[in-house]
């Protein structure tokens, strides 16, 4: 594809995004669908909540986009596609009728089992069976969904992230311009667009929410492209990117879980939520987070000959150095909503 050709195809997802995200948001006002404050909320005001009925379809039409420009043709690939709209009407029916945690945890692990055939590869490289690792990568794809749905808590941090993921992967089909990144990093660069019209609605102080609707198909995606990284031997780049969410949500999770609390209720211990309490706004922190995955990108393209660790272990840097911002920040009174 030409640069014109990326530019006119982010072009129409991007508006697409914003001016649908506009149309979901007036919807969802209509009906009074709302977010209500509580006392584990980072949010003082009553927000609509359903963004992610605008994201999630662009999100499917992306894909399917993609997949018919680039040629395939594999059920497996179609069927995770479907599996990825199932998970987003599922995820709706959540936002409005709260399922238990049985439900949406069983349904999730029946996406990720039709979706782990999507992955033509071992994640792992082949160094365990081949059934170990789809059993793997079954739990991991399955956590991944819950941390990135876990780790939408305040305004404009899910649209950051993934869109900083997309924009990774799209860098990365740029500098290695191989068959199988190809399609991924058209994908990436349409996910960063679709975001990009998002978060100007989602931006601080937020006019709606994401919603599981948005965040719980967005990680199913954003997850399968991971790992399908992974297992065409790109897997520095498919841990670095997300490294930010996985530290936070990983932390977080053991701390409560040795705590025996109930890990799938909301709270407002993560790392960023911790910022805002101390004072500072959504804007901010979402902003400090943006920036430290542009360093991350840097780190993954950094020049060829270092070696994969010390890409690693610079990351890990970044990422404690970005929590230690957090966590001591000087208190500056009440956050704002």
């Amino acid at each position: 594809m030409t640069f014109a050709g990326l530019a006119t195809f982010s072009s129409i997802f991007l508006i697409g995004s914003m001016l649908l995200t506009w149309v979901v948001l007036n919807y969802l006002r209509r009906k009074a669908i709302l977010d209500m404050p509580n006392h584990r909320s980072s949010h003082a005001v009553p927000t609509p909540r359903g963004g992610g009925l605008a994201v999630t379809p662009l999100l499917i039409i992306l894909v399917a986009v993609v997949f018919i420009h680039t040629g395939v043709t594999a059920i497996s690939h179609w069927l995770m596609l479907a599996a990825a709209a199932g998970l987003g009407l599922l995820s709706w029916l959540d936002d409005r009728h709260d399922l238990s945690a049985a439900v949406r945890f069983a349904l999730q692990f029946v996406a990720v089992i039709i979706g782990v055939f999507a992955i033509d590869k071992p994640v792992l490289g082949g160094i365990v069976p081949i059934w170990l690792d789809h059993v793997l990568v079954v739990f991991a794809w399955v956590w991944f969904i819950n941390l990135f749905n876990f780790m939408d808590g305040i305004d404009g941090i899910s649209g950051v992230e993934a869109g900083s993921i997309g924009l990774g992967v799209f860098i990365l089909a740029l500098l290695v311009p191989l068959p199988q990144f190809i399609g991924l990093g058209y994908i990436g660069l349409g996910i960063l667009a679709i975001m990009i019209g998002f978060l100007i609605w989602n931006w601080h102080p937020a006019k709606l929410f994401l919603g599981d609707v948005g965040s719980v198909p967005l990680g199913f995606v954003l997850g399968w492209m991971l790992l399908d990284l992974a297992s065409q031997g790109a897997w520095v780049v498919a841990l670095i990117l997300p490294s930010y969410y996985l530290f936070d949500a990983t932390f977080t999770l053991i701390k409560r879980a040795l705590r025996r609390e109930k890990i799938w209720q909301a709270h407002r211990e993560h790392f960023y939520q911790l910022a805002t309490q101390r004072g500072f706004s959504h804007a901010r922190v979402s902003t400090m987070i943006a920036i430290s995955n542009l360093i991350l990108i840097g780190v993954c393209f950094a020049q060829s000959e270092t070696p994969d660790w010390m890409r690693v272990i610079a990351a890990m840097i970044i990422v404690l150095s970005l929590v230690g911002m957090m966590v001591r920040m000087p208190v500056k009174g009440r956050s704002e909503p």
